[in-house]
């Protein structure tokens, strides 16, 4: 579904992305794992076009998109839940559905919109009963449902996420990713997963890669990868302890 080729990406005159390549099958999910400024949320910025690219290309199902406007890739199904939870705070959660929900109202109306926006309350039963309450009284937890549920509501194809269990309790991180797997099992959503806690990122990912400095150094398979010895050493320290089942 993606494949993204040589690219290189720079902040001012720091070279952050070096001929960074990578592949995505359609319904894959694959994660990418690396110390902090090791470039990968600007990777993702990349693909989304929310980062300038100079030099290289991004395909999407065999098209090159690399020049895409911002807007077009959303409407060619690449969603971007982006790190931070970045939510309309001062609204309610039903307000930022129907933020996230704008495409589908364009092209569909506001029936649609509503179909949508209970669909997103079936995943995310906790939304429904917070449906009238200002999106920065919720917990971190339920913040971070509603921006991915914000994303899910563009229906994509190509789901982008940012670290999603930044700040998070080991309890809700769990019920987010399983949430997640349920998803993509059921949709056959492809996903792109930046992840700090590598351990989890790699027991719900097919495949992952480990970027350094701004280069993929490494490509594995998940399982190989919690297997390998130096990404044991490197990324999956005693301090990570396992949530996932």
């Amino acid at each position: 579904m993606l494949r993204i080729q040589n690219i290189n990406s720079y902040y001012g005159l720091a070279h952050v992305l070096k001929n960074v390549s990578l592949h995505i099958n359609r319904g894959e999910t694959v994660t990418l794992i690396g110390a902090n400024g090791a470039g990968k949320t600007t990777l993702l910025r990349s693909i989304s076009g929310l980062q300038a690219i100079r030099g290289g290309k991004v395909f999407l199902e065999g098209k090159e998109i690399t020049q895409v406007p911002v807007e077009k890739k959303v409407r060619m199904g690449i969603a971007q839940v982006p790190e931070g939870r970045q939510i309309f705070w001062p609204m309610t959660v039903f307000e930022n559905l129907e933020m996230g929900g704008f495409l589908v109202y364009k092209m569909h109306g506001r029936r649609q919109l509503i179909a949508t926006i209970e669909e997103m309350f079936d995943v995310f039963p906790v939304l429904r009963n917070r449906r009238k309450q200002y999106a920065g009284s919720l917990s971190g937890g339920e913040q971070q449902m509603l921006a991915i549920a914000m994303a899910l509501m563009l229906r994509p194809r190509l789901l982008l996420l940012d670290e999603p269990s930044m700040g998070l309790a080991p309890l809700i991180v769990r019920e987010i990713f399983q949430i997640l797997d349920r998803l993509k099992k059921e949709n056959d959503l492809t996903v792109l997963l930046v992840e700090q806690n590598a351990r989890v990122a790699l027991n719900f990912a097919d495949r992952g890669y480990v970027m350094e400095t701004g280069r993929i150094i490494l490509e594995d398979s998940a399982s190989a990868l919690l297997a390998n010895q130096e990404v044991k050493r490197a990324y999956l320290g005693r301090d990570q302890k396992e949530i996932w089942e």
